[in-house]
């Protein structure tokens, strides 16, 4: 295969399968629009409970990993920046979990289940190009659909609520120029400190050929961390689970940006998520393709 394709006329590896065919195909997928419907909904839905429960208000303990130091529950109707915030507050803890872990889990086991990954390979497509190409796309999805709840929150919040600066629970509130960036580094912490189901995802992508295994799998695995964060008598073995650093965005919500949670939970998550993208690509690199 290797001398074919050397001696081949225009081959070149980098070429094959681009990410913009890759991107088409997973657009048009029933899942990744059943997803992105799931996500665009949530903020109406919400607006609906508040208008119906009156003044939201949040249990004492908020939640797991950060309720003890935020409750933005409180001030979720006070403005649409309030109210987006909500929307990740929300669903950070798990519901933002399913398409980073649908995206990175049906990248190769559904492949193999449809009998055409060896077709993909045979074209010929090297192995390491289409891991690189799927994992690029599947990533890129993932953070698509944690900036499109929020976008949608905070259109759909300030239509309801009106646009404002973003009330702290701590007491104070930031200015439009400050709320923006707040947000989006929110986004982005959250989406770093998914990288982990994402790698557990892709990892048991190619180790299946069932997208629904790698996908519950890699769910099932990071509940499992969330479980064990809870567990106090760990002591400090609960700061090396991804789980314990979920809600350190809660920093960037604060009258003063605080910089340290934030900056560990992203390099305990790097370091697991490159460690299982590592044992992706090697597994891959030996696997016998047979589907």
């Amino acid at each position: 295969m290797s001398a074919l394709t050397e001696s081949a006329p225009g081959y070149r590896a980098g070429r094959t399968l681009p990410l913009r065919v890759e991107l088409l195909r997973q657009l048009k997928r029933r899942r990744t629009i059943a997803m992105g419907g799931i996500l665009a909904v949530l903020p109406f839905i919400l607006i609906v409970a508040f208008a119906i429960g009156g003044t939201p208000s949040g249990d004492e303990d908020g939640g797991g990993g950060g309720g003890s130091r935020i409750n933005l529950m409180d001030t979720a109707t006070a403005s649409g920046a309030n109210f987006a915030a909500v929307c990740l507050f929300v669903s950070a803890g798990f519901l933002l979990v399913v398409p980073v872990a649908l995206f990175c889990g049906d990248t190769v086991a559904s492949e193999a289940s449809w009998s055409s990954l060896r077709y993909l390979l045979a074209a010929p497509v090297p192995r390491a190009r289409l891991l690189w190409s799927k994992l690029a796309v599947a990533l890129a999805m993932s953070l698509a659909a944690m900036v499109l709840l929020p976008v949608v929150g905070l259109a759909a919040g300030t239509a309801a609520y009106g646009w404002g600066p973003l009330e702290l629970p701590t007491g104070g509130s930031l200015g439009t120029a400050e709320t923006v960036p707040r947000l989006a580094l929110v986004i982005a912490y959250i989406f770093v400190s998914q990288l982990v189901t994402a790698g557990l995802a892709f990892w048991l992508s190619t180790k299946t050929d069932a997208p629904l295994g790698a996908v519950g799998g890699a769910v099932g695995l990071t509940i499992i961390g969330n479980v064990l964060d809870q567990v106090t008598a760990l002591g400090d073995w609960r700061e090396f689970l991804p789980a314990h650093w979920q809600f350190a965005w809660a920093d960037a919500v604060q009258p003063q940006l605080e910089w340290s949670g934030m900056l560990k939970g992203s390099a305990i998550s790097v370091t697991y998520a490159l460690v299982l993208f590592a044992l992706a690509f090697r597994n891959f690199s030996r696997k016998d393709i047979v589907s």
